[in-house]
């Protein structure tokens, strides 16, 4: 009888001891509804890669001889200047600018980039997501303890202090499910915005990819013709010495007519080697931007004529601009998960629900076991947080009003584009339209000039003066020509269709 009293007083005990903190059953679940924290978004939602491709168009300043009165280049900067040759199709040697550009929009390191900045976005999404969806968790545990009863308060006479060893086996799933949590619903249409953001951005830099890669084609066809033209010039100064020389010989020039003729020889032999350096670094530059490797040793096969631009009003333009540009519609879904991030703060103060529930089985041992489970429903009720709420709502709201004046800036942006390349291309119409007069004129005056010579009744001086203004007219019509293409593919940028509508603005010639 006095052991049964001891064992009904120690089950007692080890009852009691059960429910103490610390010794509650392995996977009971936490009360439900646990409030959320609002989703911290940078204060800008522009891209932290930057980089940028810019078709640049200025006045040459002062007074000039040459028809050329503009500046033109394309300015490759950041992300957009390089690219990963890993894993690039296998090469010919010969390369076209569809072939250049759908390599860079493979390999280009910001395409690279952004993609990255997807993937992480779509994991964020994937998180913010997992606090609305169930959580299901299971364990084992097998406890084995003693336990002092007097450092627990508890005193019963005829009870040893320490009790056990005793020891109890739980094989336990939990649940646990938020049924009303719109902070944690708001954080989660933020991401969803924020993914449909980045996808824009990788889209955007698209057309910024291809003009960085349209615009280093079209230097490269530039310095190509350059070359060209002065090896042509080199020809005709050998000839013109050749025949001065001849003519010395006869005694019909002075010596100062064959040195002259002579120095404007090995002057155009400079000029070639000083040009062909200038093709082999922009063939360098384009295959960095294209994704082949660093080296000059391959050809460009496409050449470009002085084919109209697709005729558009610049208001139309503007407006298509404004409806199809991808980085506007990405600053806009920046907007808009700035939106839900203030109503995720904002919900911070409100109450929200959850349940959780567990099933198992506990016992002695694994072989002892009985079926035990539990079932909460929960509401929390945010009372008092130490500001956190209105912090987080005012950063949420600065985060917001940085965003808006975002899309206006890139509104703004998007007209200037827009705006510029048809200044730039109506400049540069009229100056390829110039150098094309200036060239035949130029070349009708070489010919008199030559005529002149063989007949003896001019110097060898206005031969050579007439060769280099032929010279310079060619420059003048590669230069202005290059002028031209550049500011249509400009163009097709700004309107949003450099990628889906470049062979409508730069023809190849011949085609």
């Amino acid at each position: 009888m006095k052991n049964m009293k001891k064992s009904s007083v120690l089950s007692f005990v080890l009852g009691l001891c059960l429910v103490v903190p610390g010794y509650a059953q392995l996977g009971a679940p936490a009360s439900g509804g646990g409030g959320s924290q609002g989703l911290q978004l940078p204060l800008s939602g522009r891209s932290a890669q930057g980089g940028s491709a810019t078709a640049t168009q200025t006045a040459i300043p002062g007074t000039t001889t040459s028809v050329n009165t503009l500046n033109i280049g394309v300015s490759v900067q950041g992300p957009y200047a390089g690219s990963t040759t890993t894993g690039s199709a296998a090469f010919s040697g010969k390369l076209t600018l569809a072939e250049a550009v759908q390599r860079a929009l493979a390999h280009n390191m910001a395409a690279t980039g952004l993609a990255g900045a997807v993937r992480q976005a779509r994991g964020q999404e994937r998180s913010s997501r997992s606090v609305l969806m169930p959580n299901l968790n299971g364990a084992v545990r097998d406890n084995y303890f003693t336990q002092d009863l007097q450092a627990l308060g508890i005193k019963i006479p005829n009870l040893p202090a320490v009790i056990g060893p005793t020891n109890y086996f739980d094989l336990r799933v939990t649940l646990t499910q938020g049924l009303a949590d719109l902070t944690a619903i708001n954080n989660h249409r933020a991401t969803q915005e924020i993914v449909k953001a980045n996808e824009q951005a990788v889209k955007d830099a698209r057309e910024t990819i291809v003009l960085a890669t349209g615009g280093a084609y079209l230097q490269v066809i530039a310095a190509k013709a350059r070359v060209e033209s002065a090896k042509a010039q080199l020809q005709t100064a050998k000839a013109l010495y050749e025949q001065t020389k001849q003519r010395r010989e006869g005694g019909l020039v002075a010596q100062i007519d064959v040195n002259r003729s002579l120095v404007q020889q090995k002057t155009q032999t400079q000029r070639i080697a000083t040009l062909e350096n200038d093709l082999a670094r922009q063939k360098i530059n384009l295959a960095r931007i294209a994704g082949l490797p660093a080296n000059d040793q391959y050809d460009v096969l496409d050449s470009f004529d002085d084919s109209p631009a697709p005729h558009l009003a610049v208001e139309d333009a503007v407006k298509q601009a404004l409806e199809a540009r991808e980085d506007l519609k990405s600053a806009e879904s920046q907007v808009r998960a700035a939106e839900r991030t203030r109503a995720a703060a904002k919900a911070e103060r409100l109450p929200s629900i959850g349940i959780s529930a567990d099933i198992g089985a506990i016992g002695p041992r694994a072989s002892q076991v009985e079926h035990t489970y539990t079932v909460v429903g929960s509401i929390r009720i945010p009372i008092w947080q130490g500001g956190k709420a209105a912090g987080d709502l005012e950063q949420a709201e600065a985060v917001l009003g940085q965003r808006r004046a975002e899309v206006d800036d890139t509104r703004g942006r998007i007209e200037s584009d827009v705006r510029n390349a048809f200044l730039d291309l109506q400049a540069a119409a009229s100056q390829l339209e110039l150098a094309k007069q200036n060239q035949e004129l130029a070349r009708e005056t070489l010919r008199l000039t030559k005529t002149k010579f063989e007949a003896g009744i001019s110097e060898s001086l206005e031969v050579t003066q007439s060769e280099e203004a032929v010279a310079s007219s060619d420059l003048d019509r590669i230069t202005s020509l290059f002028a031209y293409n550049l500011a249509k593919l400009s163009l097709a940028r700004g309107l949003g269709q450099a990628e889906a509508r470049l062979g409508d603005f730069l023809k190849i010639s011949g085609r």
